[in-house]
């Protein structure tokens, strides 16, 4: 694809990362089906990975473990070892550094490479011939294999990893043989990046099916449809962004916070609903304290019994690094969104916030504001996570939280997990 005008991206996936480092570290697991899943003793007994074997009888990442194994009975589950994945996230991560430092990871398992401007043998190095020697040393330097995608913008390089698994090269250029409008346009236009299920099913009631039936319809209409996402979706679909690889170690700006969990028993009332988002968002506010923020919008998104999500979410008039607010706007649209029946308890559920603004950042002061109750409030959340600081998160707790003694070790273990023993970082 080596035009010199042209950028050269490659997008890197290990395939079925979880699965494939717990099969290369136990050989006894080689041949067998295999998933990584988490604890169903404590409710979280969801396929989180599944091996190329697995995947052939169906077994699909996100699906409850009795679902899986009804496919596939011959299943193996093994727990997952995040430590491990991290380990050869990093290895694999200096294999990429030695072709250039702009990496910029997208989850554990991906990352993009910019090798614009790398030369070997003293000419601009091929795109494809590179993504074919990084193949080659992951297999056999850490023993798992990657699919690449190549090409001149990060959109359709990830496309492109996507597209051949596993151990596979595939490149989309801007022209030429393997040109975008021959290989992207056709595909289903779900398989592009950030277009998930709701678009998706919103562009099919539009009529459009294909990513080159949305780079062809108006951008006027995408925007009527989809707001200002209908454009950046429409510049996505014609291989117009150029948006760049970020440095290796660029922090980039937070964007959202959010915390969730599966109860260690179903939520079968409005008290227990409340211990829950109390224990979230005490964890939620402390870390958009940690980083100097406040969120001017807080999420909901409760699942029940049936794994029916319910979402719902309100945008403050006043941004708030408050875990009490937080929690009461969460609360008020937990009972705006759910109905309470007989066979519908709640499995799990999650806040988010977003919006977030540093916390010197000028907004509009309400004539109702307290401004000795807020600074009061502000004292009090200082002197909490100084605490916190010093002895661990987990020092101090809510009255609510410890209300209930199944809820109280459950929080604990949650928060935990979050935030280490003796360790406060956002």
């Amino acid at each position: 694809m080596n035009s010199i005008s042209e950028r050269v991206i490659l997008h890197i996936d290990m395939n079925n990362c979880y699965a494939a480092i717990e099969c290369k570290l136990n050989p006894k697991l080689k041949g067998k089906c295999v998933a990584v899943a988490g604890n169903r003793e404590e409710r979280h007994g969801i396929i989180l990975a599944k091996n190329e074997l697995a995947k052939s009888y169906g077994v699909q990442t996100g699906e409850p473990i009795w679902q899986a194994m009804k496919k596939c009975p011959m299943l193996v589950i093994v727990p997952p070892h995040y430590e491990e994945y991290l380990k050869h996230s990093k290895a694999a991560r200096k294999i990429y550094s030695s072709y250039t430092d702009k990496i910029e990871p997208f989850g554990i398992d991906e990352c993009w490479i910019d090798i614009t401007g790398y030369y070997k043998h003293g000419k601009q190095a091929d795109g494809k011939i590179i993504a074919d020697e990084i193949r080659k040393r992951i297999k056999s330097e850490l023993g798992i294999t990657v699919s690449i995608g190549v090409s001149f913008n990060k959109i359709f390089a990830k496309l492109g990893s996507d597209m051949k698994k596993p151990d596979a090269t595939t490149i989309i250029s801007s022209s030429g043989k393997d040109c975008f409008k021959d290989k992207v346009f056709p595909l289903d236009v779900g398989e592009l990046l950030y277009v998930g299920k709701a678009t998706k099913k919103r562009l099919n009631q539009k009529g459009i099916f294909t990513i080159g039936e949305l780079a062809q319809t108006p951008v006027s209409k995408l925007q009527s449809w989809l707001g200002k996402w209908g454009q950046y979706l429409w510049v996505y679909a014609n291989g117009l962004d150029m948006t760049p690889v970020e440095n290796e170690g660029h922090n980039p700006l937070v964007k959202s916070i959010s915390n969730g969990t599966t109860s260690y028993r179903d939520l079968e009332n409005d008290n227990d609903v409340k211990i829950i988002t109390f224990a979230l968002s005490e964890s939620i506010a402390s870390r958009l304290r940690a980083i100097h923020s406040k969120c001017g919008t807080v999420s909901i998104f409760i699942k029940n019994k049936q794994l029916y999500t319910y979402s719902r979410q309100k945008k403050l008039n006043i941004p708030t690094n408050d875990a009490y607010e937080i929690a009461e706007i969460a609360l008020s649209l937990y009972k705006e969104s759910y109905n309470w029946a007989a066979d519908n308890p709640i499995r799990a559920v999650s806040i988010c916030v977003s919006e977030l603004t540093d916390i010197y950042s000028d907004y509009q002061i309400s004539i109702f504001e307290n401004s000795c109750k807020n600074k009061k409030q502000e004292n009090l959340n200082k002197a909490v996570d100084n605490l916190r600081k010093k002895y661990g998160y987990t020092c101090i707790k809510r009255a609510i939280v410890i209300s209930d003694k199944g809820f109280a070790n459950f929080s604990t273990k949650i928060q935990n997990e979050i935030h280490p023993a003796g360790v406060f970082h956002s």
